[in-house]
Parts: structure tokens; C-alpha cells; sequence
């Protein structure tokens, strides 16, 4: 893990009191944060972000005038952003928070701990590289289940499965249902290996060993874990010449056809 050798300065913002002055508690409370700002609605917010020195907005969704996500959507525009977690009691708003660059989606009643993984998470994003054994710039999905969350890092996410408005997150251990489509982890992962290569299949390239034709069509051959057999996923026609192009630029495999 890295070392944290900063504290963070965050904003909290929510339009109800009593859920505001339990956020910024619980905010303070944590020793990777060292001042808690707070505001009452979203135009303030914006005002003390525009004075910079916020790292980190702890936001509501349901908000008069500006919401949550209209207030997030304005910061994407500026040079540094601050990074962005919605606290909220609408647990239908996944997608449309992580399609604005969402750290964390945590939901109310607040619970101790699962802010705590929020604010390790935005900690760990902004501590300096050190070399240890995480990946620079590696995405975390909270998966809920039960009223346990589980962080899954995008490195470890072999390839993903399209079902519906959801998408499910196959790693080497277990597959883990997400609300969001597979459409915005298609743009979110292009810049980390991932490639879409049929309507319902996103691939991480690294773990390609190759290609190989099926009948009148072909099919990716993604490396087995331990004695496993290899997992093979369906190549749509308008995306094999994409995969061929980029296994044959990339250090990691060469493509076969038999």
C-alpha cells in the first residue's frame, strides 16, 4: 500500500443538516483527512471549490437548484479536479455517478467503515508512487452485496460480461455484478489494455494468449488460471481487425488462427 504523507482537505456538502454534520463527523474522524469543509447546497460548493485546495468532494445527490450530479458534471471542467464520492440514499444513481468519473458511490445510512474505504481510496490515489505492489492509477469498483462491499481493482479483472444495464467483473477468484454498463468501463479501461471485442465482451489484452477460428467465426482464447481450461469469448466481425491490429503491436502474445 502507499504510504499516505499528506493529509486531505475535503468538502462536504448536503442540503440536510443532521446528515451533513454526521458526514463531516465521520469525516474528521479519519486520520488521511485533515481539514473538513462543509456547505449546505451545491452553488456554495462550487464558490469554495473555485478557491482551489480541495482534494477530495464528499457529495449528495438530492439537492435543490444544483444537484449532485450536475455540480460533478461542472467539475470534470476544471484543469485539476478534485476527486469526486457520492454519499447518497439512491442506490439507482451508479451509473450515471461513475459516467462522471466517480471515486466511490457509498450509500445511506452512512456506515463507519465503508466511508473509511472511500476516503483509503482517495488517500491512496493521491499519495506518491513508491513501487510497492499496487498499480499506479488502478481503478477500484466498490461491489455490494449483503451490506459487504468488496473493492475490486481493475487489475485484476480478466475480462467483462454485458447483462443488461449491468456488467458482470470476471477476476481470477469470482464474478461480481456492477450497475454500470459495459459501454462506459468500454471508454473509462481503453487507456489501461481493455478492448472491446463483441457487443458483450471487454477484454483485458495482457491476459490474451490468442485467437483462433470457429467455424465461420473466431473466438479469444484468454489465459487459464492455474489448471483451469482457457476461457474463449466470441469475436464480433466488426471488431477482429481492431484485437488483430493491437496483438500484433503489443509485447505481450502473438495471435494464431487454426
Amino acid at each position: 500500500m502507499n504510504e499516505i504523507t499528506d493529509t486531505l482537505a475535503v468538502l462536504a456538502v448536503d442540503d440536510e443538516p443532521p446528515a451533513l454534520d454526521e458526514l463531516a463527523f465521520l469525516l474528521r474522524a479519519r486520520p488521511e483527512v485533515g481539514h473538513v469543509h462543509t456547505a449546505g447546497e451545491a452553488t456554495t460548493a462550487l464558490r469554495l471549490l473555485q478557491g482551489g485546495g480541495i482534494d477530495a468532494v464528499f457529495l449528495d445527490i438530492s439537492m435543490p437548484g444544483l444537484d449532485g450530479l450536475e455540480l460533478a458534471g461542472i467539475l470534470r471542467n476544471f484543469a485539476t479536479p478534485p476527486d469526486v464520492v457520492f454519499v447518497t440514499a439512491h442506490d439507482d444513481r451508479a451509473v450515471s455517478a461513475f459516467d462522471l468519473g466517480a471515486v466511490d458511490y457509498v450509500l445511506k445510512p452512512l456506515r463507519e467503515e465503508r466511508l473509511a474505504e472511500a476516503v483509503r481510496r482517495i488517500a491512496q490515489r493521491r499519495a506518491p508512487a513508491t513501487g510497492t505492489d499496487t498499480t499506479p492509477g488502478d481503478e477500484v469498483i466498490p461491489v455490494e452485496l449483503g451490506g459487504i462491499t468488496t473493492l475490486v481493482p481493475r487489475s485484476s479483472v480478466r475480462w467483462v460480461e454485458a447483462d443488461g444495464d449491468y456488467a458482470r467483473l470476471h477476476t481470477d477468484t469470482a464474478s461480481h455484478l456492477v450497475r454500470i454498463p459495459l459501454s462506459s468501463l468500454e471508454s473509462r479501461w481503453a487507456d489501461a489494455g481493455f478492448l472491446r471485442v463483441h457487443r458483450s465482451y471487454l477484454v483485458a489484452l495482457p491476459l490474451v494468449t490468442g485467437i483462433r477460428s470457429v467455424g465461420s467465426g473466431l473466438v479469444v482464447c484468454m489465459r487459464p488460471v492455474g489448471d483451469e481450461a482457457p476461457v474463449e469469448l466470441p469475436v464480433s466481425r466488426r471488431h477482429t481487425r481492431e484485437l488483430k491490429d493491437r496483438l500484433i503491436r503489443g509485447p505481450m502474445q502473438s495471435w494464431t488462427s487454426r
